[in-house]
């Protein structure tokens, strides 16, 4: 976390890489919905990067998993709060997020799969991964709807999945 304060990208990739499936895994039980789980891991790992000084000191995964389950809790009390008829549609993807391939990915091959995908995707993914944007401001900022944000985001997560799934041994 020391590197990661110091904003040493490949320091937040090894956290990533090590700790994403534990923030997955305590956002799908808690909310049981795939794209949403998804969803509250982009906006942790945007905190993480935003904002490392929110972590004092103790485990990280311990940290990770209490800043996820108060994430989830405002996902919930948000959707609680809304009616029926305010609920926004969900672009469904085709397929799920293959966990293992992602898990054994490099960084170095995720630079370069990004470098390939259409400057209106690898824009909104960068500002939303890396910059700590979510997506109502990427909206505000770009003039693009929140729907098409969200959808460009989704499939350039999908193609960069299909480029780097040829590449990462299973």
């Amino acid at each position: 976390m020391a590197r990661v304060r110091e904003r040493d990208i490949a320091a937040f990739e090894v956290l990533y890489d090590s700790f994403q499936r534990v923030v997955y895994g305590v956002a799908i039980r808690m909310l049981g919905e795939r794209l949403a789980a998804e969803d509250v891991v982009q906006a942790v790992f945007m905190t993480v990067w935003s904002r490392p000084d929110a972590f004092r000191d103790g485990n990280v995964g311990a940290w990770l998993a209490r800043v996820t389950r108060n994430r989830c809790l405002d996902v919930l009390r948000s959707k609680a709060a809304r009616t029926e008829g305010e609920m926004p549609v969900e672009i469904v993807s085709d397929e799920a997020i293959d966990d293992t391939v992602f898990a054994r990915i490099d960084g170095n091959l995720v630079r370069a799969a990004l470098a390939r995908l259409p400057e209106e995707q690898r824009s909104l993914i960068e500002m939303g991964f890396f910059d700590g944007t979510t997506h109502a401001q990427i909206s505000a900022r770009t003039g693009i709807p929140l729907g098409t944000i969200k959808s460009r985001i989704r499939s350039g997560l999908r193609q960069l999945r299909e480029q780097l799934e040829g590449v990462v041994a299973t």
